[in-house]
Formats: structure tokens, C-alpha cells, sequence
């Protein structure tokens, strides 16, 4: 028996607990398209202005059942997870209050957003609107509830939670460890308005932040909730008044929701939310295999294998830059859209260092399909995402070991 096939038997037990969640978030997704009456007649948008428009109004609706929330705003004008995220932030946040991290700094495309500009230009960022910001580092790995009196004020208007690692190399954050933060910052300051990023998490347990107490999510179609199939767009889940506030930003103040054309869109976003379950369910299995197969050829990753997962992201630590880089190029080869490309480590916006991505991908820069990236500087860590079929991630996971070594000999 080969060793692929071992690990595969061995991890058994993990897939059927994946193959569970699935199911239950199947049947929550279902439930939510029949509550909602969802007809064909939905995926025919308006043009133009997109007065009117059913079928957004109709998939924003299914979005809220889904997630626990009492509204939503899913709309193909986001053009990235980020965009989201700044719109909830510009949506809520005015001059004087305060944005308060509590899982330490948030991804590195994030700090322009909140932070003054690399170069001291008024770019627009909160800092430029007066707003302030604070992120208060972890305590061996998890947040430190304990400061929470003392870093949370009448002036904090917004608490963060990350839900995902991102590039960092911390453990990301449960449903079940969020709405514990959520009860405590709460206690604190009952008016602060909680947010949540969701990226990479959607579907990954059997819970959504919203419903253990989380007054705003936000994240990416072209991750989880697209299902593998939208093209582009973003979601915020929440509150009534707060998407309101969120929707005011994105499109115009007085405009608010009741605009914006989805074009040809909506029959795809609307397939992507019900397949999403599933195919999260194949990620899942993939990156389970991926911290096993590679704990077996002496990699560190993290989680491992065994531990209880809440996003799609596997870390694998390399000794060395010339191994990520290997590895990486190996998954690129393995993909089936540009395979003949060969990724180089290179300056990205948002991003300090150089960074190194492999993303043959049908969408460009979808997450939720197998890519393998992550900046070059110690400690050298590859962040492995996504897999439409778990068959995909073990083809390309067994040989992206086989080129690590094979860079290592020569």
C-alpha cells in the first residue's frame, strides 16, 4: 500500500466528522432557499440602476437565514474580502471612535486600511478620518480577555476578531472561543459593536459568529460561500441598522441598499451559496490529508491533522526558502490552469515582504480553490488553502513532497 492510501485510511474517522458538518450546513443552506421561496425567475437581474432588483433582494435574504443575521448586503461590487471588511469599518466607524483588534494585527492588506500610510500620504484610511486604532496582541496564542476593562472604552466603537490565522502563526479563533469573546467584551462595553472576520470559515463548523452573538461578518465569495463558481463579490451579515450603515457606504448616503446592478451574476451566486457546503467539506478533507501526508514526511504544520479545524488554512513550515518556494511551484505545476507557470517571489500590495503564490486557479485569486502561498521571512510558513475535490489536493500534495526533496539533493 502505498503511502498516500495509508494516510487516506488512516484519516477516516476525520473525514466522516467533515462529511457531518457538511450535511447539517446542506440541510441549514436548503432550508434557507425554501424559507425564502427561491424561484428562477431570481437569477434574471435589473440593469442599470438595479431598482427593484428580486433576486439580490431575495439571495440577501437567504444569506441572513443562513448565517443567523437579520440582514445582509451580497453584492458583486465587492471586489475582495478586504473590500468588505473597510466598507463594515467605513460603514460604522465616524471621527473620534475607536477600532479595537483583540486578536492581535490584522492581515497585512488590512493596515493601510486603519493605519497611516507606508509613505505619510492622506490615503484615505481611518487614521486619515481620525479614527483610532489599537490591536492588542495575543497571550500564548489566545486573546487576552483579561485586558479587556482596560483597552475597552466608552470610545470604542468597533471590536474586531480575526476568526482566521491569515498569514500569521497563531491557531485561528472557534465559533466557540468567539462567542466567549463576544460575552466577555460585552460585559465591558454592552454598545460596542462586535465584528467579525469570516473569511475562510463560512461552513466550517455547524455555527456562523451572528449566531453566538457577533453583530457583524464580512467576507469573500470567491472563498467559501461562492462555492467555487462565483467570479467575484463579498458579503456583510448582521444587524439591520449596521448593514444599512454598511450599504450606505458602499454604494452612496440616501442610495443605500436599494441599488446596484448584479448584472449576469445572481444564478451563480445563488448555485455557489448551495454548493459551498460540499465543497468546503472536499477543502476540509484535502487540508486534514495535507497536515497528515506531510507530518509522515517529517514537516511541521499546523493545525495537525487531529486538531478541530474552524477555516480552510493549512500551515506547513519549511526549513528554508528555497523549500517553500519548491514546494509552492510544485502545487502551481500541479494545477489545472496555468501549470506551465513558474511563480516567483515578488513584491504584492499590502504586503512587506515579497510573497510567493501558486494559484492556477479558474478564478483569479480564489482561495477556496488549491493555492499554496505565503510571504518569504522567517519562520518559512506556506499557507495551503482551499480544493474543489479532495482528489485534486492529493495528487498535487504528494507531489509537491516529491519536488521539496528532490530541490533538497540537488
Amino acid at each position: 500500500m502505498n503511502k498516500s492510501m495509508h494516510v487516506e485510511e488512516e484519516l477516516a474517522p476525520y473525514k466522516k466528522m467533515i462529511e457531518d458538518t457538511a450535511l447539517y450546513n446542506q440541510e441549514k443552506v436548503l432550508d434557507a432557499f425554501q424559507a425564502k421561496r427561491v424561484s428562477d425567475r431570481h437569477f434574471h437581474s435589473e440593469t442599470g440602476y438595479g431598482y427593484d432588483d428580486e433576486g439580490r433582494e431575495v439571495l440577501e435574504s437567504v444569506y441572513a437565514e443562513i448565517f443567523g443575521a437579520e440582514d445582509a448586503l451580497v453584492r458583486p461590487q465587492f471586489v475582495s474580502g478586504t473590500h468588505a471588511i473597510s466598507t463594515s469599518f467605513f460603514g460604522i466607524l465616524r471621527p473620534g471612535d475607536k477600532l479595537l483588534y483583540v486578536t492581535g494585527a490584522p492581515y497585512d492588506t488590512l493596515e493601510e486600511v486603519i493605519a497611516p500610510s507606508k509613505e505619510g500620504e492622506d490615503n484615505g484610511s481611518l487614521y486619515n478620518y481620525g479614527i483610532a486604532y489599537e490591536s492588542l496582541p495575543l497571550k500564548d496564542g489566545q486573546v487576552d480577555v483579561g485586558r479587556f476593562e482596560e483597552v475597552i472604552t466608552s470610545r470604542t466603537k468597533m471590536v474586531a476578531i480575526q476568526r482566521s490565522k491569515g498569514y500569521a502563526d497563531r491557531p485561528s479563533f472557534t465559533i466557540e472561543e468567539i462567542g466567549e469573546i463576544v460575552r466577555e467584551i460585552k460585559k465591558v462595553n454592552p454598545e460596542a459593536v462586535v465584528f467579525v472576520d469570516n473569511c475562510y470559515g463560512e461552513f466550517v463548523e455547524k455555527l456562523e459568529p451572528p449566531e453566538v452573538g457577533a453583530d457583524l461578518i464580512a467576507g469573500s465569495l470567491i472563498k467559501n460561500p461562492g462555492g467555487g463558481i462565483v467570479r467575484t463579490g463579498g458579503y456583510i451579515a448582521g444587524r439591520k441598522s449596521l448593514i444599512e450603515r454598511c450599504a450606505h457606504r458602499l454604494t452612496a448616503p440616501g442610495l443605500g441598499k436599494g441599488v446596484g446592478s448584479s448584472l449576469s451574476v445572481l444564478q451563480e451566486m445563488y448555485q455557489g451559496i448551495f454548493l459551498a457546503p460540499h465543497i468546503v467539506g472536499e477543502a476540509l478533507k484535502g487540508a486534514v490529508f495535507t497536515a497528515r501526508y506531510l507530518e509522515t514526511e517529517g514537516f511541521a504544520t499546523s493545525p495537525s491533522y487531529d486538531e478541530y479545524r474552524t477555516d480552510l488554512i493549512q500551515s506547513v513550515y519549511f526549513d528554508s526558502a528555497e523549500q517553500m518556494i519548491a514546494f509552492c511551484r510544485q502545487i502551481q505545476a500541479a494545477s489545472p490552469v496555468n501549470s506551465f507557470v513558474h511563480p516567483e517571489p515578488g513584491p504584492l500590495p499590502g504586503y512587506d515582504n515579497e510573497v510567493i503564490m501558486a494559484a492556477g486557479t479558474f478564478i483569479q485569486g480564489a482561495s477556496l480553490e488549491l493555492t499554496a502561498d505565503g510571504p518569504l521571512r522567517p519562520p518559512y510558513m506556506a499557507f495551503i488553502q482551499g480544493g474543489l475535490t479532495f482528489e485534486h489536493v492529493k495528487i498535487a500534495i504528494s507531489r509537491a513532497v516529491k519536488a521539496v526533496w528532490k530541490q533538497g539533493s540537488e
